[in-house]
């Protein structure tokens, strides 16, 4: 079984809790440690048992509080060479750094943390999949479009996080400058609402348990557009849809094998 909750889902900060019933994992720490802390604290989980943090890429609102994070536990960060070559000044120091390279699988404990590149502007972005077993849990969050290797990787998931973040229309009616609106709809931006419906529709299979959207922008977005639109995708389909906030964590979600239903807790 694989339990997860996403802490925090968005441009203010990102973490995702991720636990097998021995192992305990973060992927990324873009919120403060203190928020990370009441967020696991609110659905009865620790930070003292956490064996490793994984970071995705260098863009604050995935290490923001990272530094602190890693100084106060002591636990071993993952992330590539030139992500930790590109971490902001604020992050500080970080006294067990490791390295790898994307496309490497990471052993911790009983969970195998299998990363994969994915196009986003940053210096080396990678996101993971997570097994325990036979569980498989896909995540693909801040990337501009889903090549091939992103749907070799997500296939056959039990569970997926996948990234909704922008609505076009309402991006393109939005506030945001032409520029940073070039940036988010480019190929090493965001995915929207519809290039998500793509990349699912590639991803269905029997055993596709859950999908929960993630990185839902709160300005050119809503949870109700992109839940109605994955929904569409899953019409006939036994998976459950969820959608993460920024402000509150999501429940846990406990995924199991197949012929084993998902379920949420906490």
């Amino acid at each position: 079984m694989i339990r997860f909750s996403l802490l925090g889902s968005g441009g203010r900060g990102n973490a995702l809790l991720i636990a097998s019933p021995s192992t305990k994992i973060l992927i990324d720490s873009g919120l403060s440690f203190k928020g990370i802390r009441e967020r696991m604290a609110a659905l009865s989980e620790s930070l003292v048992d956490l064996d490793a943090v994984f970071v995705t890429h260098e863009h604050n609102d995935h290490v923001g509080g990272l530094g602190v994070l890693a100084r106060k536990l002591d636990v071993p960060v993952f992330m590539t060479p030139e992500t930790y070559d590109h971490l902001p000044l604020s992050v500080g120091k970080i006294p067990r750094v490791e390295l790898f390279e994307a496309g490497d699988d990471i052993a911790v404990d009983s969970l195998l943390v299998s990363s994969y590149s994915v196009p986003h502007d940053a210096a080396d972005p990678v996101s993971f999949v997570v097994r325990w077993g036979e569980v498989k849990l896909g995540i693909a969050c801040d990337l501009g479009h889903a090549p091939n290797l992103v749907k070799t990787r997500l296939r056959g998931a039990h569970a997926l996080i996948l990234e909704s973040n922008y609505c076009p229309d309402m991006l393109l009616r939005g506030s945001y400058p032409p520029q940073v609106q070039q940036r988010i709809r480019s190929r090493h931006g965001h995915l929207s609402n519809r290039d998500m419906n793509t990349l699912l529709a590639s991803l269905l299979h029997d055993g596709l348990q859950l999908v929960v959207l993630a990185h839902i922008s709160q300005e050119n977005n809503t949870p109700q557009l992109a839940r109605e639109l994955a929904c569409r995708v899953l019409e006939n389909h036994r998976a459950e849809v969820f959608v993460a906030r920024q402000d509150q964590p999501t429940p846990i979600f406990e995924v199991r094998g197949m012929g084993n239903a998902a379920e949420a807790g906490g």
